[in-house]
């Protein structure tokens, strides 16, 4: 397919022969949706091929991060059938409300906003049984029937893999200035990371960046690193496909204590190495997309 022919958000669907998802372009049938009415400056979203690499770490933190930076910030988390992103931010047990028919976002900071579908269910650990066009209805509706007020960025939490949710979103988000490709150093997932990244340029979409998450084990004890998984493999994978390498966030204990205790990591020990590196990838990201305007 030439880069001509290629779909974009606009032209494809959920359902298209020449997409790369393998379903119909609603522009023949007239059917492209418009962009969901919402006032931000910025969308970024948080894709990798694989699960297990720290997706939604490194979205809560980078979120975070850029509201502790003075930035508006949404964080949506459209893992719809593994909502985590409230467990990371100490809120699972708040419930979305109403207010004149449209979705108050969970505040988190006076900067920082979430929606997530584990607001929305009966208990914790009830699964989401839906099929595509329910997900896509609901992610619609977490855009436009919300009020989010204005945001500098949108930082969206995708589930792994290049299905429903990264198509819906990209088809109906304004101002989607790109994805962050997130990866562990190993092979497994650079593999994967690299169809991911593929995947976004076919939907005529900007790779922000890749991340190489899990990069070396900081010691507990002495806090050197030793390399579990390997080194580089994510920076490879950015010289290979000419995108932007955003840096390298080390496999810390302390983030998954973070993590499962509910309070960001880059809210904690702003003198480690870690909060260092995760610090360095935000300022990368916001030189990168602040560029583009």
């Amino acid at each position: 397919m030439s880069d001509a022919n290629k779909p974009t958000p606009e032209s494809c669907d959920n359902n298209c022969s020449s997409c790369p998802s393998g379903a119909t372009c609603p522009s023949a049938a007239g059917k492209i949706p418009p962009k969901a009415d919402i006032d931000v400056k910025h969308v970024i979203l948080v894709l990798s091929g694989k699960g297990g690499v720290g997706k939604s770490t490194v979205a809560v933190n980078l979120a975070y991060a850029l509201s502790n930076h003075g930035k508006q910030v949404g964080l949506l988390d459209l893992d719809i059938h593994g909502p985590n992103i409230p467990k990371m931010l100490g809120i699972e047990e708040h419930k979305l409300l109403a207010d004149q028919n449209k979705i108050v976002p969970v505040k988190v900071t006076g900067s920082l906003q979430v929606v997530s579908m584990a607001f929305l269910l009966p208990e914790k650990h009830a699964p989401v049984i839906w099929r595509g066009a329910m997900k896509s209805g609901a992610i619609k509706q977490f855009l436009e029937d919300t009020s989010w007020g204005s945001l500098d960025y949108l930082v969206v939490d995708l589930p792994p893999g290049t299905g429903d949710e990264a198509l819906t979103i990209a088809q109906l988000a304004p101002n989607v200035r790109g994805a962050i490709i997130v990866t562990t150093p190993q092979e497994v997932s650079t593999l994967d990371s690299t169809k991911a990244i593929t995947f976004v340029e076919q939907l005529g979409l900007t790779v922000i960046g890749v991340i190489e998450n899990m990069s070396g084990f900081v010691c507990p004890h002495c806090g050197e690193a030793v390399d579990l998984f390997g080194k580089g493999g994510g920076e490879r994978i950015a010289q290979d496909h000419n995108v932007p390498f955003l840096g390298s966030l080390p496999l810390d204990p302390e983030v998954r204590k973070a993590g499962d205790e509910g309070r960001p990591f880059i809210i904690r020990q702003k003198d480690s190495l870690t909060w260092k590196a995760v610090d360095a990838v935000m300022e990368n990201l916001v030189s990168i997309v602040e560029k583009q305007i």
